[in-house]
């Protein structure tokens, strides 16, 4: 088939290798992000380019411009793989066999642009990733396949995207190609009654309430790490924490937000119900440190309160 793959980064250049390498079909072009002044170059295109492939990057996939170079490669099948912008329907229906986009949850549920957080944020214990076919709607379309994955107890975005839902979702996009071509590729309608959709998971969204029960805000810290981290504050400053630990239920009498203990892995909060240990946290303008380090540089005390 000729096919022309849409997306960005590291995973959109990963489909293009895998197809590739496969040599079972011919990539006719590549449309991703236009340059930014700055900033290192797409992996995508730095993929296609290697390739000798044709790279398009348009400011708007909706303009006419754009729409008359997709169709102008006369593509049999269009791949999305991470895309962020509208694609106009001109483009989704224009291929021999439409197209074929990857979404990281299990659609219908968690429609949205932050769905590998909003899972883990809200304590699910599994999720998983859906090939569909894309339509007017956000994440609406029929699904081609799915794959489902456990959310371990400790798992946070970064391990739940980076050990399962990239490599598995890289797989999945080929097997899916590998259907369409052999004309196996089923159409299967989203039930509207089980579906779910949450927005961009914000900074304001990861600021922590530590009056809340210990395993929520675990769940927060979890959802939010690398990005957008959860937040507090500390002597009026914010204060963004990253890697932490669901302590044992102590029975404690502090107000929630009080630091209890100080030690090598960081320094335990009180919540709500138990605590929590803050293990690696950024301070604004500042890399990222131990937890430990933190408590030392800042001077904190057992009694000291966040939030």
């Amino acid at each position: 088939m000729r096919i022309v793959l849409i997306g960005q980064q590291a995973f959109g250049q990963s489909v293009l290798n895998t197809i590739l390498e496969a040599g079972k079909d011919e990539v006719v072009g590549v449309f991703c992000s236009p340059d930014q002044e700055g900033r290192r170059e797409d992996p995508l295109k730095a993929g296609a380019v290697e390739h000798d492939i044709p790279v398009f990057q348009p400011g708007r996939f909706r303009s006419d411009e754009a729409i008359e170079q997709f169709n102008g490669l006369s593509p049999d099948l269009c791949v999305m793989a991470y895309v962020t912008d509208i694609v106009p329907m001109e483009m989704i229906n224009g291929p021999t066999h439409g197209t074929i986009q990857y979404h990281p949850s299990l659609l219908p549920l968690h429609r949205g642009p932050s769905s590998i957080n909003w899972p883990i944020i809200m304590g699910e214990e599994r999720t998983g990733l859906t090939i569909f076919w894309p339509d007017e709607g956000l994440d609406t379309g029929p699904v081609l396949l799915q794959k489902e994955i456990e959310i371990g107890p400790d798992d946070t975005l970064g391990s739940v995207y980076f050990n399962h839902l990239y490599p598995m979702g890289v797989e999945a996009m080929i097997e899916s190609i590998d259907l369409v071509r052999d004309g196996n590729a089923p159409k299967i309608v989203q039930d509207e009654s089980k579906s779910t959709y949450e927005s961009w998971a914000k900074a304001k969204d990861g600021r922590i309430d530590w009056s809340l029960p210990a395993q929520q805000i675990y769940n927060l810290i979890r959802g939010c790490n690398p990005q957008p981290g959860a937040s507090t504050t500390y002597d009026d400053e914010r204060l963004r924490i990253f890697d932490s630990g669901l302590c044992e239920s102590v029975d404690t009498n502090a107000a929630p937000g009080t630091v209890i203990l100080l030690g090598e892995q960081g320094f335990e909060v009180a919540t709500g119900d138990g605590t929590v240990m803050v293990k690696r946290v950024q301070r604004r303008g500042a890399k990222k440190e131990p937890a430990a380090e933190f408590a030392s540089t800042a001077g904190i005390k057992i009694g000291d309160h966040l939030g």
